[in-house]
């Protein structure tokens, strides 16, 4: 199949954007690689130390079986990696019977917004993500590492772990998930349950009850957002094994996927005939096809900060523009809550990222030419795992939808676009998401209501306040200011306000969780109001036209253009819950609109 004419234009502007960047990149890497194994070079007394409680340690200095380092987001409060838990020792055995040795190179952090959410927690969400690049990169500084393993699954660990195998482009590189936890409780009835809450309709032990029932074990959260979104991406982009994104927790097959994940890393390393360093995987082809299946599956909002920030790691430049135009090319093949009542485990069965890439194939929506960590095409992600005894066997997978009411071919999608549209207007440019917001919502005309902080609109819906059709703005919430936390915990509340009849959006410079869905929200607003971007030029009662349709976000008031800006307070969010140590982080970070990087 031809690649469609949107996909190749915009792949071809991106590579021409980003052409400086990238061979000066690709430059670095080959520098890195041209001196062979880096262990080669460490001295004895280096090796030594390396080495040194390690039972392996005769097998790492005297012989040349490649030594694979392990980088880990374990921890056991995060549902999603507690399984991480058993993987070292499952990967070293496995190491052993691939030939190779296996150490974990280090840690890195790894926060919940779920326990985090409108909380000042929050605030430290997104520069996590730099954090965990950062550490990343402690571990894989000793330099004694022919490939890298990388566990990690939620929302900044993931991109931060990419942002870091990006940097070492050198090392070949390997993610491994974990997988989402069984379906508990539809997501539909816990969304039900908080606004009942929000609404004072039901107690606190009726909403813990739900929460409870929802997230009830080890794994990923069963919602599409973007802890799931990151799995799909790691999968479109060649970095996880076939077939391997969506399968449950500790159960044979999950064990097996890991097992072959070990195999590939130490078949990939310099040391053997197939060597395939992070650097030929994360180019600008990769990019675009995770752009693709971010929006052919109805992904988180979130992904359109984090994925410019791990391709300017890898020396490419990605713009708004280019989601607004892949997503007006790819049509919505999933219906995945918060885009319908399917959880991921149902995605999954109904044919999952299998299907959904043999279809993007199909229509010449995917490049297809690309290297993968499972070897050169895209086509072998079309299969699907099966165990044949303790191994894992690609079989292919249904050319046939399971369920054609969670997911649907191609040519008869439940969109025809993407739904991701970039907004851009006297009140700056961001992105709103509307395939889940009903189609009389895709515009909205009201006066403003201006907050400073999400407590305050919290406070204001309980005191009655909202009573007419409103565009809440919530500002100075970007990366500068605050750090940009999510605002997922106003949902509810909006939710409430847009069941009572109210015509209700949001606009912020802020961020909304990859779990919310169907009120419109005006995001990542830039340049954001901390920095004097026209956000803070709004008051109380403006008149406010956000339209989805056209892709414009305006205030009409006749004299916005010439009012001077409100300044920004930062000393709410200065201090307590560690957030004196990232004063540094917001004082550098890039606008939202370039990833809000700090080390990129």
């Amino acid at each position: 199949m031809t690649l469609h004419a949107s996909i190749d234009r915009v792949t071809d502007r991106i590579r021409t954007r980003s052409r400086p960047l990238r061979e000066a990149y690709l430059a670095k890497v080959a520098r890195a690689a041209a001196d062979g194994p880096r262990r080669a070079h460490l001295s004895c007394g280096n090796q030594a130390h390396a080495y040194a409680a390690m039972s392996a340690k005769d097998d790492l200095a005297l012989s040349r079986k490649p030594n694979i380092g392990v980088i880990t987001a374990y921890n056991d409060m995060l549902s999603a990696h507690q399984p991480y838990e058993r993987f070292p020792d499952l990967i070293r055995r496995a190491g052993a019977a691939a030939g190779a040795t296996v150490q974990v190179a280090g840690g890195v952090p790894a926060m919940c917004d779920g326990v985090t959410q409108g909380r000042a927690g929050m605030e430290l969400s997104l520069f996590s993500r730099d954090v965990i690049a950062l550490a990343a990169g402690v571990g894989l500084s000793h330099d004694c590492f022919d490939a890298a393993l990388y566990l990690g699954v939620c929302d900044k660990i993931v991109p931060g772990l990419v942002m870091a195998a990006a940097t070492f482009g050198h090392i070949p590189a390997v993610f491994l998930p974990a997988g989402p936890m069984p379906s508990g409780l539809p997501n539909d009835e816990k969304s039900r349950v908080r606004q009942q809450f929000a609404a004072g309709e039901v107690g606190r032990d009726a909403l813990m009850a739900a929460e409870m029932a929802s997230y009830h074990g080890p794994g990923t959260c069963t919602f599409y957002g973007t802890a799931n979104s990151n799995q799909m991406l790691m999968e479109f982009m060649g970095l996880h094994l076939p077939g391997s994104s969506f399968v449950n927790p500790n159960t044979p097959l999950r064990d097996a996927l890991t097992v072959a994940g070990v195999q590939r890393a130490a078949a990939i390393t310099r040391l053997g005939n197939d060597y395939l360093p992070a650097a030929e995987v994360l180019d600008e082809k990769a990019f675009v096809n995770g752009i693709v299946g971010l929006m052919a599956t109805g992904g988180s909002t979130n992904l359109v900060i984090h994925i410019p920030a791990m391709a300017k790691a890898a020396g490419i430049l990605i713009d708004i523009e280019d989601f607004h135009d892949i997503s007006e090319a790819v049509p919505l093949m999933a219906r995945v809550y918060p885009n319908g009542l399917a959880d991921v485990n149902h995605f999954h069965a109904a044919g999952g990222l299998g299907y959904m890439i043999g279809q993007l194939l199909a229509a010449g929506l995917l490049h297809p030419d690309v290297k993968t960590i499972n070897g050169t095409g895209l086509d072998g992600y079309t299969a699907e795992p099966r165990l044949d005894g303790d191994r894992i066997r690609w079989t292919d997978g249904s050319p046939e939808t399971l369920n054609d009411k969670i997911l649907r071919p191609a040519s008869n999608a439940f969109a025809p676009t993407g739904g991701l549209k970039q907004l851009a207007g006297n009140l700056g440019r961001g992105v709103i998401k509307v395939s889940a917001v009903a189609p009389e919502r895709h515009l909205i005309e009201a006066r403003a209501r201006v907050f400073s902080d999400q407590d305050q609109v919290k406070e204001a819906f309980k005191a009655g306040e909202f009573t007419t059709d409103t565009v809440v703005v919530v500002r100075f919430q970007g990366p500068r200011a605050n750090g940009m936390p999510e605002l997922h915990s106003l949902t509810p509340i909006l939710a409430v306000l847009q069941d009572r009849g109210l015509r209700v959006a949001l606009v912020t410079d802020g961020r909304m969780s990859g779990a919310s869905g169907k009120v419109p929200a005006a995001i990542h607003i830039s340049p954001e109001a901390s920095s004097g971007g026209p956000l803070a030029r709004l008051r109380d009662g403006d008149p406010v036209r956000l339209d989805a349709v056209r892709g414009t976000i305006d205030c009409l008031a006749p004299d916005f253009e010439t009012r001077p800006a409100a300044a920004y307070d930062p000393s709410a969010s200065s201090e307590g819950m560690g957030r004196e140590l990232f004063a540094a982080f917001r004082a550098v970070a890039g606008p939202a609109s370039e990833g809000a990087g700090v080390v990129v």
